[in-house]
């Protein structure tokens, strides 16, 4: 009787135990549109770039204050009392305002034979501004397209890489100075001149990365499904290099701006009558002996010096956080 007893008691907590289970569980219906949504991910691959360079504070903060320098470099010749950077100014009398400090009427004072130093200063960094972006471009296009065939086209790599054994063992220095002195000077002429052998490098550094990833396993399996070559570059291959472009495009841009105040250094650069910031330097250069007048050399060093590092810190900001590695 015990043994009836305990049997029934254990086959009704068995029972009572299978209905709790039934209560908690359930079986789900298959769902289209669930099914889609367990395979969507929100991530972004630009927004996910932006947000890793917001945590660099020091280079957003220089980001800001470089495009409220460019906004204000194009805009300053359309604001209101605004002389014209190769003006040179009279008083009443006909005297020319040469050498005045600056002050009310003049910001940064004026030269050595009465322009404007504010003016000037702006319509220089305008110059060589559109000098740096000018040649960074062209070195963009160039140097990517040619790095392109010459790591993914296995035919054409001894025949590029003989050319950039020939170019590459010429000095830079020596190209710039040499198309400097045989054409007319011209903004035209520098930037040829500094993409003349400047790309040479950007396409070297492009066909290096190429060849890490040309042959991993998603790129074979392109390939075997009969994906054009195209689509795998634009794709598959450049998107991958995005930070490291990004960061030598951002290099080359101070590194042409260096190049326009060498060459105008030493007197083979832009004419008088184009401001730019290796004119005002050059022009500084020989009046630092001179304190009351060393303003003419300070003022368009300090914006060079700011462009320059700004590009390069913002650069390395942007390249790190253009790496997939780290978004989160």
């Amino acid at each position: 009787m015990m043994k009836q007893f305990s049997y029934r008691h254990t086959k009704e907590a068995e029972f009572m135990e299978n209905m709790e289970e039934a209560e908690l569980f359930s079986f789900a219906g298959f769902s289209q549109e669930e099914a889609e949504k367990t395979g969507y991910s929100n991530y972004s691959y630009w927004y996910s770039t932006f947000r890793a360079f917001l945590k660099n504070r020091g280079a957003f903060v220089l980001l800001v204050l470089l495009i409220i320098l460019l906004a204000f470099t194009f805009l300053q010749p359309y604001l209101p009392g605004q002389y014209d950077p190769n003006m040179i100014i009279n008083d009443a009398k006909g005297m020319q305002f040469r050498n005045i400090p600056p002050g009310k009427d003049f910001i940064l004072g004026t030269n050595s034979i009465g322009q404007d130093l504010w003016a000037r200063i702006w319509a220089g960094t305008r110059t060589s501004l559109i000098i740096g972006l000018s040649v960074a471009f062209a070195e963009a296009v160039i140097g990517i397209t040619v790095g392109v065939i010459w790591g993914y086209v296995r035919k054409a790599d001894f025949i590029l890489t003989e050319i950039y054994n020939i170019i590459d063992n010429i000095p830079n220095t020596i190209v710039l100075i040499l198309i400097s002195y045989i054409l007319k000077p011209s903004v035209k002429t520098l930037v040829f001149a500094m993409c003349l052998t400047g790309w040479i490098q950007m396409a070297r550094f492009i066909r290096n990365q190429i060849l890490m990833i040309r042959d991993r396993d998603y790129n074979v399996a392109s390939r075997c499904l009969g994906t054009p070559v195209s689509r795998i570059i634009l794709k598959n291959l450049l998107p991958y290099l995005v930070s490291v472009i990004m960061l030598r495009m951002a290099l080359t841009i101070p590194a042409a701006i260096g190049n326009e105040v060498f060459i105008t250094y030493i007197g083979l650069g832009l004419p008088v009558n184009i401001p730019s910031l290796g004119n005002l330097i050059n022009e500084g250069r020989v009046l630092i002996t001179s304190p009351a007048l060393r303003y003419q050399l300070v003022y368009p060093t300090i914006i060079l010096s700011f462009v320059t590092i700004s590009f390069y810190i913002i650069g390395n900001a942007f390249s790190d956080a253009a790496d997939p590695k780290n978004h989160m």
